[in-house]
């Protein structure tokens, strides 16, 4: 007999609907429950990322050996092959995703790449074991967001995209700020390895959501089977025909092949149609300046955000004297703001067209905060709180700016396919489309800390800031008129979805 958990985590096989369905088959394949398991996926993922944070500098200099001027550069050389390998990685397994009939495959296959780059850090004594974690973290991360947002989208649908995606940019967003924080807490006061046994304990409790979550097209199978119909406790299926069912199969009987054949006869031939020559689904999104727009924006707000991950625990060190678990807190300012993305998300939902003003307008808003950061330059309470204040209002900006441009690819692959159903070949397009959105944000997570880096090290704290709101305010710009298609034709009545030049 099998155990309680065996049947829980059973994988269904639909095809054979005499099989008795997985127990609690409605729960495990709801929305709500899907939602929750990709949103955790995130988190793990991102959290794994972010809690050797403020681990690295220390680690680097005395486990590895590196001399203390060596940290700066190494801690952004490591984000930026993370960066590097989530890049490459990202549509490569949109391609793939695509051709999957299951996307609980790929994300398991993710799982085992997080595994396998937690265990290389953990044991990491010499450069080149960081290196291979980092850039399998890079891999772990393209197969969970790339086929992990393209299942969330098939799930929920358009309708439901931004508030889905408004709880995945807040599993991100956490997960950013979170690791980082609980990193340096524990590391502090646990040690090296303490850190290392967290980052295990999430990866055992992520194996056990991915394994029992069941998608939707899989139950479907069971729940929405003609004349099917589960027992209580979903122990036995049986086959109920309907009196109405019976008189149909009694009719068509009746009617006797010689019908059948002459009405075929009868229907006018007409040649096949000739087959046209189409593009793989990732270029023809490439080719549309409304995804270009959309990359543009997901690749600033990359930037913006993974800049502070490589330059803010050591400017408290230095500035503040913090040790880990003040660089770990100090990126709690930046998380709290994140908790109205699912709220956002709604009402993107409700309200397309606001996306824009939502992405461009919190852009815009914080180009002055930037700046302002030049003003942190010595250590006093006044300027802690302002540190902490300025990085609220930062975060504010990443929340509002996120959920427009998640939701904004489904908007366009919807849009596409309702204007030529046939335009992605049959196959979809939906985890390309992620692909090359999670590409947008490897760019910028390989940009972004060594921009920081660099530009801090060079030129000083205060340039820094003001190169960063630069690059907001340009950005602010270019989403105002363009995302979602120009804003030209948004005034002469053209739907949010279907602009002309999608």
């Amino acid at each position: 007999m099998k155990s309680a958990l065996a049947q829980c985590l059973s994988v269904p096989r639909p095809g054979n609907l005499a099989e008795k369905p997985p127990r609690f088959l409605e729960w495990r394949s709801s929305k709500a429950f899907i939602i929750a398991v990709v949103t955790f996926a995130v988190f793990t993922d991102v959290f794994l990322y972010g809690v050797i944070i403020p681990v690295t500098p220390t680690a680097l200099e005395q486990r590895v050996g590196l001399p203390p001027g060596e940290r700066q550069r190494w801690t952004s050389i490591l984000l930026a092959l993370y960066g590097a390998a989530l890049l490459a990685a990202s549509p490569v397994f949109g391609y793939l995703a695509d051709k999957f009939r299951s996307k609980q495959l790929p994300l398991i296959g993710g799982l085992v790449a997080l595994g396998a780059s937690t265990a290389l850090l953990c044991v990491g004594t010499n450069i080149g074991l960081w290196i291979a974690g980092r850039i399998f973290q890079g891999i772990s991360a393209a197969m969970v967001w790339t086929v992990g947002l393209a299942l969330a989208a098939d799930t929920v649908g358009v309708s439901g995209i931004g508030e889905a995606m408004g709880f995945m940019g807040m599993a991100f967003s956490a997960g950013t700020m979170v690791g980082p924080l609980i990193g340096g807490i524990v590391y502090q006061h646990g040690g090296y390895y303490a850190v290392f046994a967290v980052a295990f304990a999430l990866i055992a409790v992520d194996i056990i959501l991915r394994l029992v979550m069941i998608e939707k097209k899989d139950a479907q199978k069971w729940l929405d089977a003609p004349n099917l119909s589960l027992s209580t406790g979903g122990k036995t299926m049986q086959r109920r025909l309907s009196s109405e069912e019976i008189c149909a199969d009694a009719a068509v009987a009746a009617s006797g092949p010689n019908n059948t054949i002459e009405a075929a006869t009868n229907e006018p031939t007409s040649p096949p149609p000739k087959k046209k020559t189409r593009l793989p689904p990732a270029l023809t999104l490439l080719k549309s300046s409304r995804m270009m727009v959309v990359l543009f924006g997901y690749l600033v707000v990359s930037i913006l955000m993974t800049s502070f991950d490589s330059v803010l625990p050591l400017f408290v060190q230095a500035t503040f004297g913090w040790k880990q678990t003040g660089q770990g807190l100090i990126f709690v300012p930046l998380l709290v703001p994140h908790v109205l993305d699912p709220i956002f998300g709604r009402i993107i939902d409700n309200y397309p067209k606001s996306g824009r003003y939502f992405a461009a307008g919190a852009l815009l808003c914080s180009v002055p905060v930037y700046v302002l950061l030049r003003l942190v330059d010595h250590d006093s309470i006044r300027q802690k709180i302002l540190l902490c204040a300025l990085l609220v209002l930062i975060g504010a900006g990443f929340a509002a700016s996120l959920c427009p441009l998640f939701a904004e690819v489904s908007y366009l692959i919807d849009a596409k396919e309702r204007e030529s159903p046939d335009i992605f070949d049959g196959s979809g397009a939906i985890s390309q489309g992620y692909g090359l959105f999670n590409g947008a944000f490897a760019a910028g997570s390989l940009i972004g800390p060594v921009w920081a880096g660099l530009v801090r090290n060079d030129y000083g704290w205060g340039t820094m800031g003001w190169t960063l709101g630069l690059l907001a305010g340009v950005a602010s710009i270019i989403l105002f008129f363009l995302l979602g298609g120009w804003i030209g034709h948004r005034k002469k009545g053209q739907e949010d979805a279907t602009p002309s030049h999608a």
